[in-house]
Formats: C-alpha cells, structure tokens, sequence
C-alpha cells in the first residue's frame, strides 16, 4: 500500500528488503534534490516489531548508497524520530513502521525536515519515484556514512517535560499507572517519560522482544490484559496503552474501563487550554465533536476540521499557530515537542489535568460531553476493491444533497444529532465507516443508513 502515510506491506510477501531499500533510495533521492551540493542528513529508526532489523537495515544502505548521511537511532517510537530531525538538524528521516497493523505487516513512513510527514504532492512525487525506479545513485559526494545515536528516547523526555511543564505538577502526587508498551518501540520512552514524572509504574508488555503481547491496535477489545491490571494494582490512577510506534494512546480509567481513543485529544486538550487559555486545534473529520465542545469553553479557542492524516492536521496547525492538533485514534500533536503524533506528549498532559484535579479519571471523563461513536471496516475486496469507493462516496453525497456534507477526504454527512464520515484507509485495504450520535443506537443507525446510501 503507497500512500501519504508511506508504504506498507505483508512482510516476505509485498514488503520485503529489495522494495524497502528501492523505497527509501527514492525518497533519499528526493531529498538530495532539495539541498544540492552537500550530503543530505537522515534520521532512522524502526518500531521494534520482529524482522524490522532486516528492513532497517536495507533503508540504511539503499540511503548511503544515494548520498545521505544516515543517523540510526535504533528502536525508537515514531514521534522520536521526528523530535531527532529537528534536535539534530537534520533533512528528514525515516520509520521502518507498520505503526497498529498486525506483526506481519511492516512499512516505511517519510518525515521531512520538519520532522512531519511530507504533504499529498511530496508523498506523491517519492511514490513516483519508487514505482519507476528513479533512483540517484550518482552521488558526486560520494557514498553516505552510517553513525549511531543512543540519546533519543531522553532528549524526547527531557523536551515533553520541558513543554508541558508537568515535571513537579505530577512529582507532588505520586501516581501509579499501568503502562502497555505492547513488546514495542515505546518500551523504554514510555517508561522514562512516567519515571521521570515521579510515578510508580506496573509495565506489562513492556520488554522490547518485537513479539506483540496482543493485536497491537490500542482498542477495548485488545487492552483487556491492561483493563485487568489496572483493576487489581491498588492505587492505580489510569492505564495507558501505546501502539507499536507510540504515536498513539489509549487510556483507561482506575475502575478499569477502557474510556476510548476519542478522549486521549480531548483531555490533553482541556489541559493545553487550562494552562495557555484559548488558542486553534486542528482535529481530522472523524474526530469527535467533543473536542468543539471542550473548545467552546474557552471563549476564542477554534478548532479546525482536516482530512485524514497527521500531515493534514498539521497543515492547518501551521500556519494558525496552534499549540495542540491530532486525530481521533489517540494521536496528540504537540508542536513544541514534534509534529508527529506523540505518545508521550498525551501522557505527561493527561497526567497533569488529574495531577491539577483531586477527582478521578472516571468523574473527568463523566462531566466531559458525552456521544456514542461506533467505527466499522469494510474490507475492500468484497465490495470490488479501491475503485468501487468512488462510486459509493457519490451515491451517499446525492442520497444527503439536502444536509451538511464535506468531501474533503471521502464523505462526511452532518446531520443535525450527529454525522457518518465513509473514507478509504490510507494504512490498510478497507474502508472506514465513522459515525457519532447521542446514542449508540443511533450512531450505529447512522451507519446503516450510510452504508445502504452507498450501496455497500
């Protein structure tokens, strides 16, 4: 799959060494066309996931080989990478990620030297490159160096702690919290980032083995060992669940309760306008309106909507100069730290707003504006794959003429008790179907009808 988020395949199938080493001499060769005449700089990582070495290892000389110098990081967590480039100076990187697909996928993700991911047109140009092979070899510098750095994961820390100022905050309560590293990249910055705020930590799932402790996608049914351990370690505040590239966060409540992917933005939200007052969010189309209300709040505090991806939210975060963005899957962008949906950022705000409360998680999120959001999969295959999408986002947009719709990434119809987003997947060969309401019964109402207006 090529796409703005990258490529990504099943491993020894469709992703294997060759294609990751001509996937990254493209976009190596990209980046030596935007600073001519020296050595461009790269920063690698991967996410721990097992056979990632072999990938890892095929960027690295496929980028040498082009002419850039090339800084391996090791197993890192993708919004690490991001924070190294612009901590190091550096032209771009590259994740050797499949970010929540399941172990057997692997794939590579683009940052350029922002330390975001590169916009639609850039993406489109490297793909370009990759599938016709357009790869620079001539490198009048000569070959590119390979030297390793084994400071990320504490300049990461040191640089959330710095920018959300929590540090002595949270030091004065002493929370515990459960933290699912889920055998990945955010073994070891995650369990920094909650020692260096003074929490007692249980980690489970927390060694770096690449053998995911269960499906990786941070969902309730997947966190059921982390729902557990939070219900019977006492005195834990919350549990966190990050997926294999830590760039996203789920939490769970002290009585167990999985609180969903929605809340990670909005409580992190509700702290950055606590403590800067108001300022513009930039959320994607599927994204709860919570995160509206919550906004709403704080007189002059906007939100604004985007397609899909983090390059999109960050496209609008940019130019408004807004202090916090992300995507309803549990990615917060904080960006003082990165441009990359962050993991650790999520932690240390969240953990802030209970350090500021003398409430539990669960009465926070209880006295939060409450919707029902219920998100489906279609498997492409069986509705006559990618192109078929197209025809259905025009039947649904002519079947709700009459209401609220924005095709700026597939379809999103606003009615006025709630909305349906029909988009395809950028990460995997599905398509989404995204709806909320005041009720379950409702959102998933929302959904047939959807799906019976697009004739899927």
């Amino acid at each position: 799959m090529l796409s703005v988020s990258g490529a990504r395949g099943i491993v020894g199938r469709t992703m294997t060494p060759v294609v990751a080493a001509t996937f990254a001499g493209a976009f190596g060769s990209h980046i030596r066309t935007l600073v001519p005449g020296r050595r461009p700089r790269l920063v690698v990582a991967r996410d721990g996931r097992f056979g990632g070495e072999s990938l890892a290892r095929a960027v690295q000389g496929a980028l040498a080989s082009v002419g850039c110098d090339v800084v391996d990081i090791g197993v890192a967590m993708t919004p690490t990478v991001g924070l190294m480039i612009r901590a190091l100076g550096a032209d771009g990187g590259m994740a050797v990620t499949a970010s929540h697909n399941p172990i057997e996928w692997n794939g590579l993700k683009c940052l350029d030297g922002d330390g975001l991911a590169p916009p639609k047109p850039v993406a489109e140009a490297i793909i370009a490159r990759f599938k016709a092979a357009d790869i620079d070899f001539a490198a009048p510098l000569g070959i590119g160096s390979i030297t390793t750095d084994a400071t990320a994961a504490a300049r990461h820390v040191a640089r959330v702690l710095e920018a959300t100022g929590a540090g002595d905050r949270v030091r004065a309560r002493r929370l515990h919290v459960v933290l699912d590293s889920v055998n990945a990249s955010g073994c070891e910055g995650g369990r920094m980032m909650l020692d260096a705020l003074g929490c007692g930590v249980t980690h489970i799932f927390g060694e770096m083995t690449g053998i995911f402790g269960h499906t990786p996608e941070p969902t309730a049914e997947n966190l059921t060992d982390l729902a557990q351990a939070v219900r019977t370690t006492p005195g834990a505040a919350c549990g966190f669940a990050q997926d294999p590239d830590a760039d996203r966060l789920a939490i769970v409540d002290e009585n167990g309760r999985y609180i969903g992917e929605e809340y990670t933005l909005v409580l992190a939200a509700l702290r950055m306008l606590e403590l800067r007052g108001p300022f513009t969010l930039a959320a994607n189309l599927s994204t709860s309106r919570m995160i509206d209300d919550i906004a709403a709040r704080f007189p002059g505090a906007t939100v604004l909507r985007t397609a899909v991806g983090e390059a999109n939210v960050v496209s609008a975060l940019k130019p408004s100069g807004g202090l916090l963005g992300g995507e309803g899957n549990g990615g917060v962008i904080m960006p003082e730290v990165c441009w990359v949906r962050d993991s650790l950022s999520a932690m240390a705000l969240v953990l802030d707003l209970l350090a500021s409360r003398t409430e539990p998680l669960s009465r926070i999120v209880d006295s939060l504006p409450r919707y029902a959001i219920e998100k489906t999969k279609i498997d492409l295959a069986a509705i006559g794959g990618l192109p078929a999408v197209a025809g259905a986002l025009e039947r649904l947009k002519a079947a709700f003429s009459h209401e609220r719709i924005s095709d700026v990434d597939g379809v999103r119809v606003d009615f006025a008790d709630g909305w349906v987003h029909l988009r395809a997947s950028n990460t995997e060969p599905i398509a989404r179907v995204i709806a909320e309401a005041p009720t379950r019964a409702r959102a998933q109402e929302l959904i047939a009808l959807c799906a019976k207006a697009a004739g899927i």
